[in-house]
């Protein structure tokens, strides 16, 4: 939606208009309508008003990858958390005792959510809703939507809000001249006293003030959609479902009528929950020539009906008996940064850790922004030829690169109500608001070292490795790529793992054994758990030496350095299965049988539990003057240097 200066000058004369009226019983008070100011929007041409519109569709660009999950689904409806903080404490939302709030370099800034609501619009979201928490309880609100709603430019349409209310009449006009299209106000009673024991709150006059704000504004011509949102349940508050019906008959409003869900702490069980139908059925029971609408695009989460003769709508929104997910557009960023693909899902990534790396994972000010900007202007300047927008250099294709791995990884729906019903999410209020945070870590030196194996069920895989005569080609070169790049994609393969890692430094070593005898020793067995000093070097150097029986196989070992605030032991564990997963890939044209096992971490060292496992005794992994192993092997520094190392390997095949 263009939006003009002269439309931003009607608004703010309707906002105070509107303003001057406010002062009547109720939603059904009738407030005589003043002639709307001696200003009106210029119309707006429609782009290429003159081009038939087959044309303008050969012209469209496609839709971003990014954004585009394997059902291909395409995410134009961004919801972005600004804070954990609520002045409501809603039994279905929050757990009685409230929740633990991040501290607040945890959470983003208004510069980090406009870099990143700027960055989701250019790959083509259009819809972006302002949740918390309570969004109009954080303090810099409306400096923050004033610039999320400069991207109209840049292809947004709609800015939206979800509140309680409670203080939203005092900054409405405000919003209204930002640019503000749509507002979802919550209220689940009309009772007073209900209101204060469902939301353990007072407020419920300051609610009604700013609902009523929104109706005048809007018959004034303001033109801001507004819907209520009712979480219906049983033995609570459906006996209201009527009145909130009634509220539309001479108000264009849509009262939506949410079925009750699960999240952590808000002690949900299936007998509260009155299913969509069963409220249809009250509704019905009043008034029985209620008919359904056509939606009003194919992504409305909302079934849509209408009481003959009523201005308004009601809605309902059936998460938990009828989903929607077959046509969700949506993704969400919560308050600390993470992006959650599905409000069911448990998973999540941090774009919040990835945006800081570049700021040395400080919190981004505005001159932090500005600095990055120059950077990246120095970047383009420096680069003859380069006709790429500004701002989209390595950063910006390292979160969508992120950003669509999480995308992709989306189910096609989420899971069924008995599924949910147990399923560990965050609070509600946490969610519009996981992985561990480690901003309150220090940088330290890091180490970790994984080991495990590929076995052969015959003799021909080992005997073709030998000669270098598989088909496929040198498989210990291949699997030695497969696992240095396993390790730096670590992030994007494990959802809860950091994206911050800097790895230094990865050795990977790959053996080739032969077979053990029926007499042989195989090494000493490793258990699972490993204690603090119980294993030696000398033990792993064993184990790596050792055959394998019944014909042999492949023993690989990753070791992974960093200076970070996290550990590097998924990276190591990554290596060893992306190593092991290559050898099978390769060989499987030989043998069927190819068995993966063994996979452990058997050192770390630089974490708040200090060293263990081959770190344990103090023992120094690469000691000055060490005799290297008798094997072809390769050692990886990821500053760019190479350092091959071949014998004749093992001459037991």
């Amino acid at each position: 939606m263009t939006v003009s200066r002269q439309s931003f000058t009607l608004r703010r004369n309707i906002s105070s208009a509107a303003a001057a009226h406010v002062s009547g019983p109720g939603i059904y008070h009738e407030l005589p309508v003043s002639p709307l100011p001696n200003v009106q929007p210029s119309p707006v041409a429609p782009p290429h008003s003159n081009t038939p519109r087959t044309d303008r569709f050969k012209d469209a660009e496609p839709f971003s990858h990014f954004l585009t999950d394997n059902f291909h689904r395409q995410h134009t409806y961004l919801r972005v958390s600004v804070t954990e903080r609520c002045n409501l404490r809603c039994t279905y939302c929050m757990p009685a005792e409230g929740v633990p709030l991040s501290p607040p370099a945890h959470l983003l800034t208004t510069p980090e959510i406009v870099y990143l609501s700027e960055l989701f619009v250019k790959e083509g979201v259009t819809k972006i809703r302002l949740t918390g928490g309570e969004p109009t309880v954080r303090k810099d609100i409306l400096p923050l939507m004033h610039e999320i709603g400069n991207l109209r430019s840049k292809g947004l349409k709609e800015l939206c809000l979800t509140t309680n209310g409670i203080s939203l009449h005092r900054k409405l006009d405000a919003m209204a001249e930002a640019g503000l299209t749509g507002i979802n106000l919550s209220l689940d009673t009309l009772d007073p006293y209900q209101f204060q024991i469902m939301t353990r709150r007072k407020g419920y006059d300051a609610v009604m003030k700013s609902l009523n704000r929104i109706l005048d504004m809007n018959r004034l011509g303001a033109g801001i959609k507004l819907k209520l949102n009712t979480v219906i349940m049983r033995g609570v508050n459906e006996r209201e479902i009527i009145p909130f019906v009634d509220m539309g008959k001479e108000n264009e409003i849509e009262v939506r009528f949410i079925e009750y869900m699960p999240f952590d702490g808000n002690k949900w069980s299936r007998q509260k929950m009155l299913s969509y139908k069963e409220m249809l059925e009250v509704i019905r029971h009043k008034y029985p020539r209620i008919s359904r609408l056509q939606e009003y695009g194919k992504n409305e989460t909302s079934k849509t009906w209408q009481v003959p003769g009523f201005r308004g709508k009601i809605g309902f929104i059936t998460s938990m008996t009828e989903n929607f997910c077959g046509t969700c557009n949506r993704l969400r960023i919560t308050s600390d940064g993470n992006l959650k693909v599905c409000l069911f899902g448990n998973n999540e990534v941090s774009l919040r850790d990835l945006l800081r790396k570049a700021n040395h994972g400080e919190p981004i000010d505005w001159a932090a922004v500005e600095a990055m900007k120059q950077i990246e202007m120095d970047r383009r300047q420096s680069q003859a030829g380069s006709m790429g927008p500004l701002g989209y250099g390595e950063r910006e294709r390292e979160l969508l690169e992120v950003i669509g791995m999480a995308v992709k990884r989306k189910k096609e729906r989420h899971a069924g109500m008995e599924q949910l019903e147990h399923m560990k999410n965050r609070p509600m209020i946490l969610i519009e608001a996981h992985q561990i945070s480690i901003a309150d870590k220090l940088p330290r030196p890091r180490a970790a070292i994984a080991i495990g194996c590929v076995r052969f069920s015959n003799p021909q895989p080992g005997s073709l490795i030998k000669k270098h005569a598989l088909e496929k080609g040198d498989v210990l070169a291949v699997a030695r790529v497969a696992a240095i790049m396993a390790v730096k994609n670590t992030a994007n393969l494990i959802p809860l793992s950091h994206n911050c890692v800097a790895v230094e430094g990865c050795e990977v070593d790959l053996n080739l054994v032969g077979p053990a005898h029926q007499t042989q020793q195989t090494g000493p067995q490793f258990q699972t758990g490993l204690s603090k000093t119980g294993l030696r070097k000398a033990d792993v150097d064993d184990w790596f030496r050792e055959p394998l029986p019944p014909h042999g196989g492949i023993k690989i070992r990753v070791h992974v350095n960093s200076t970070g605030k996290t550990g590097v032991e998924m990276e190591a564990l990554t290596g060893v299965v992306g190593a092991a997963l290559t050898v099978v890939d390769m060989c499987k044209g030989v043998d069927q049988g190819l068995v993966v096992e063994g996979v452990k971490v058997v050192g770390k060292k630089g974490g708040r539990s200090g060293a263990w496992g081959v770190f344990g005794r103090g023992e120094d992994w690469k000691e000055e003057g060490e005799v290297r192993w008798d094997r072809r092997k390769i050692v990886v520094d990821l500053e760019r240097k190479y350092h091959p190392i071949a014998d004749e390997g093992d001459d037991r095949f």
